[in-house]
């Protein structure tokens, strides 16, 4: 409105555009409806002769006048047959049609994607007044009456009615005509009882209505209705594929470890395998010369728990392992109790479980007893009062249990030469407790504890580790960087005790070991004591007397040291603190055999012709990732968050979308930046070439996909236009197979399609976009995929999917930390599907790689880096998981061990 508007004019203004675009929508939703009519009647004649048709009362006759309608559809009308649930509803339209059965998808391109669509109505994400506003739910069709007037103008048609009042005439017209379309018919009783006109989903909801001739199905997310048409070779969707694929998924690799914030997470097997934890996958890691080749190794995987892996022990034997797992919750918030497996690392069964229900938010560390062959379990929860407990290991019974301190426990141990004697560290503590067994009564046993005295030294803000000296001393390592000698020593009127206990411990000696915390001490089979620094990053080994011996140094970029492990030989395992494995002795030094990033990850992207992927994240580091050798190929710093990636099909280069909205393309063999370009200050959310490397599309937070042409060799590029007309964020994106097309999504649930070699214009027709065929499906909402999402969905529970190259199977990510199988196309609702566990977080992406041999999927903030074996009927592998429908954190129907 301009300066001399009155006062008033603006709301009114705003509440006709309103009302305008309301109309609009009730407009299309009635060409919908005789699409579907029209559909119908030319199935009947096909069925049928003409004059069974003739019957008085009953249909219109055919207008020559009226405007063509899409090609295999009458122009005239139409009858459709619409299931809601069990029930069968049908409409027949005595109006003639008044244009093609495409809706419009999307608001003008001058209406730009910041304002609110309040009346717009897509293919997916119809506006908030489409579901609010009408008289009944969108999709259930009902019978209606022929219009009782004859000269029922079409939108377009003139009028002498002045300007002003043309859109309150149309409105009025519609709503008369809406409110004769969603006539009830019937009772509630006729219908089984069920109110025809109950609401089609609240938030969180989901549900689907299908017309079974052929035309369209909606389903509904947060109450949204979201239009897909069915293909015109689809006959019925009783034709299309149920049950779940043929196809399994086995894990085989998983890359990274947690170091980031985890301690007691690296231990060496009797077998010589190394084991460790990522996510809720236990690794037991075999050094060189497995199928990894060079520098790779084999891996098995121990996959029994439903949430992150918090800590390990391993048994005396070198053979049976327990791991602590921490609290979750199920897909519906319910939580999740923590947990200790017991487990053989040879069969990779689970032996016994420890604790279900006894501890608070998670196991923080475990230990077994050494004296008398590890028959005890120690464990600390994570509760406020770090609660101590003692399990008999063959029966799960608990024998006591005791609140330690309200600050944190980093560390627990059995003395190697009396069972009855435990000690704790952590937040400025050492405790050594005095444990009785009660006769191996379950609950009877008792434990006292004896405060470490610091006299005359420091008391050290933390203390994350110790070890324990055949003498029967015990070593700390502290965050002054200093190594602690405890020993016994009788209690006197100057040293305060506790309980008037006759002897206590305190400290006998004390060496300045490193710059910065002490993360990690190691008691070799020699005797020395190895120490890890945090800020120094130096792993040294010290002799009699705290004696330095031998040092070696941790390349910065792998970070600091966060666990010690001895080898076969003289061969050391280190775990970094930026999640790396690191292999080798103190004399030749330390190289990778493990690395991950230490960030939420969010880019994948897989190669066109070689098993390598390309990962980036939250911690600024790009990765190219050799999927056959099982290693890291080369990694760069983008000094900004990278979101998403994708090769040109050459393979030559690869472009990387960041939050800042700038992309970069890079030389994958030089690793060269060749082009920096930024387009909005909004974070970037997709980028993908078309199928012929000719063009590069951008998907914006900013809610615009931004057009590039390439060159040949994808090194350069110059902008080629903007699609602009959707009204939230993009969120994925596939071309055409003829590279002239874009499907895309967004995050209020819009399907949009674009004609890009045309000028980058939005195809309002969306019907005519129904039998495309696209190179790439990785669209989470379309006709072929809308069985993938699950009852009671929010639309936000699916992350990533991603069809196969053979476009037999769809991997999908959930926000419920699994990966899912279904076969394509996924057009059923409540389609089963094959459903795998591992990851610890929401799984950001998943995707194929060219041969379709692996599936590559992304866990969020557990930063971890799946590689699964890509299955087929009768292959060989683990059974077939039994096949689910919806998410669930249950170990029975989420684990495929």
């Amino acid at each position: 409105m301009d300066g001399a508007s009155g006062p008033g004019e603006g709301p009114a203004q705003e509440a006709l555009q309103s009302l305008n675009q309301r109309l609009r929508v009730q407009e299309e939703e009635m060409e919908l409806v005789k699409a579907a009519l029209a559909e119908a009647l030319r199935l009947l004649r096909l069925q049928s002769p003409p004059a069974s048709l003739q019957c008085s009362g009953t249909l219109a006759p055919v207008r020559d006048s009226s405007p063509a309608a899409p090609p295999g559809l009458p122009p005239t009308c139409s009858l459709s047959l619409v299931s809601r649930g069990t029930q069968t509803e049908t409409e027949v339209e005595m109006e003639p049609s008044p244009e093609p059965p495409g809706l419009s998808n999307g608001p003008p391109a001058s209406q730009r994607g910041s304002e609110e669509p309040s009346g717009t109505q897509s293919e997916g994400g119809g506006s908030s007044s489409s579901g609010a506003g009408s008289p009944g739910p969108p999709g259930i069709l009902r019978p209606v009456q022929p219009p009782q007037r004859a000269d029922t103008l079409r939108r377009n048609s003139s009028s002498s009615s002045s300007p002003s009042e043309r859109p309150r005439q149309k409105l009025s017209r519609k709503a008369a005509s809406s409110a004769n379309l969603l006539l009830r018919s019937g009772s509630t009783e006729s219908r089984g009882g069920k109110d025809p006109l109950s609401s089609p989903g609240g938030p969180g909801s989901r549900r689907s209505n299908y017309n079974l001739e052929g035309i369209s199905v909606k389903m509904f997310l947060r109450g949204r209705p979201i239009t897909m048409y069915i293909p015109s070779g689809i006959r019925s969707l009783e034709e299309l594929p149920s049950g779940p694929p043929p196809e399994t998924l086995s894990l085989d690799w998983v890359y990274g470890y947690r170091g980031r914030d985890s301690r007691s997470n690296l231990f060496v097997l009797r077998s010589g395998e190394v084991v460790y934890f990522i996510a809720c996958v236990v690794v037991l890691y075999r050094p060189g010369g497995g199928p990894g080749g060079p520098g790779g190794g084999g891996q098995r995987h121990y996959r029994g728990h439903t949430d992150c892996v918090r800590c390990l022990a391993v048994h005396p034997d070198g053979v049976r392992v327990a791991s602590g797992q921490t609290a979750g919750v199920d897909k519906d918030g319910k939580p999740l109790q923590p947990v200790v497996h017991i487990w053989d690392s040879e069969t990779l069964l689970k032996l016994q479980e420890i604790g279900l229900g006894a501890f608070e938010r998670g196991v923080g560390a475990l230990a077994f007893s050494a004296a008398d062959q590890g028959a005890f379990l120690c464990v600390v929860d994570d509760s406020n009062e770090h609660m101590l407990s003692v399990w008999d290991c063959s029966r799960g019974v608990k024998l006591a249990e005791i609140k330690s301190t309200n600050d944190s426990v980093l560390a627990v141990g059995f003395s190697p030469r009396d069972s009855s004697c435990i000690v704790t560290s952590g937040k400025s503590h050492v405790h050594f407790w005095n444990w009785s067994g009660g006769a191996g009564i379950p609950g009877n046993g008792t434990l006292a504890r004896k405060q470490g005295v610091f006299g005359k030294y420091k008391k050290p803000k933390f203390i994350p580790c110790f070890v324990f000296l055949p003498d029967g001393d015990i070593l700390t390592g502290d965050s002054e960087g200093n190594i602690l000698t405890w020993g016994r020593s009788l209690s006197d009127a100057r040293t305060p005790g506790r309980g008037g206990a006759k002897e206590t411990y305190g400290i006998v000696a004390q060496a300045h070991a490193h710059e910065g915390s002490i993360f990690a001490l190691c008691l070799r089979r020699d005797g020395t004591v190895l120490s890890g620094g945090g800020r120094d990053r130096r792993l040294v080994q010290w002799g009699p007397g705290l004696v330095a011996l031998q040092e070696a140094e941790i390349p910065e970029h792998f970070g600091a040291v966060r666990a010690i492990a001895e080898g076969l030989g003289s061969e050391l395992l280190v775990g970094t603190t930026k999640n790396a494995l690191l292999r080798g002795d103190l004399a030749q030094g330390f190289s990778p055999v493990i690395q991950g990033h230490t960030d939420e990850l969010w880019g994948l992207c897989t190669h066109p012709s070689q098993n390598r992927f390309l990962t980036c994240g939250h911690d600024r580091q790009l990765c190219l990732w050799d999927g056959e050798a099982h290693a890291l190929a080369w990694s760069i710093d983008l000094k900004e968050t990278g979101l998403c990636a994708d090769f040109h099909p050459s393979g030559a280069v690869v472009a990387v979308g960041l939050n800042t909205g700038r992309w970069l393309v890079l030389d994958t063999e030089t690793r060269e930046i060749v082009s920096d370009v930024t387009d909005g200050n909004e974070q970037l959310s997709v980028v993908r070439y078309s199928p012929d490397g000719l063009y590069l599309a951008i998907g914006s937070h900013d809610n615009m996909i931004y057009i590039y042409s390439v060159s040949s060799d994808g090194a350069k590029s110059s902008r080629f236009g903007r699609c602009v007309g959707h009204s939230s964020f993009i969120t994925h994106l596939d071309w055409s197979k003829d590279g002239n097309y874009i499907m895309s999504n967004s995050g209020d649930y819009e399907i949009l399609y674009w004609d890009v070699a045309g000028g980058c214009k939005l195809l309002r027709n969306r019907y005519e976009s129904r039998d495309r065929e696209w190179a790439t499906y990785t669209c989470v909402l379309g006709f072929h995929v809308y069985g993938v999402w699950p009852d009671g969905s929010d639309g936000t529970d699916i992350n990533s999917l991603c069809r196969s190259h053979n476009e037999r199977v769809v991997a999908v990510a959930d926000d419920f930390c699994k990966v899912h199988l279904f076969q394509y196309p996924c057009a059923r609702a409540k389609a089963p599907s094959r459903m795998y566990g591992g990851h610890g977080s929401h799984v950001t992406s998943v995707r194929f790689t060219h041969d379709d041999s692996y599936l590559v999927s992304l866990g969020g903030k557990d930063a971890s880096i799946f590689q699964w074996r890509v299955l087929g009927a009768g292959g060989a592998g683990p059974s077939p998981v039994t096949p689910s429908r919806t998410p669930s954190l249950s170990p029975a129907s989420s684990l495929d061990v």
